[in-house]
């Protein structure tokens, strides 16, 4: 079984929020999971992840994936996401 950190998107439509979830490989990307251990919220620029779960489980073979990589990165040095204005009209 290859244990996976990924998000899990949860909202409205047009309006998605994520959840960071450990959960198998073979799952659907809304489907079923091991364990909730943060969430994403791109729309606020809002963003926390449990550091203590993600050392408890990528010891044990889970693998992030790439914008979960990047959340955890961001976590530990401490930096915020910063939220982009929309490009102006030309």
């Amino acid at each position: 079984m290859s244990v996976k950190i990924r998000l899990r998107r949860t909202g409205k439509l047009n309006q998605a929020c994520h959840r960071i979830v450990v959960c198998d490989g073979r799952s659907p990307r809304d489907g079923r999971f091991i364990e909730v251990i943060g969430y994403y919220d791109p729309r606020h620029a809002d963003e926390k992840i449990n550091l203590e779960r993600v050392d408890y489980w990528i010891p044990r073979g889970a693998q992030p994936s790439d914008t979960v990589k990047k959340i955890i990165e961001r976590a530990r040095t401490g930096k915020k996401l910063v939220k982009t204005a929309p490009a102006a009209e030309a």
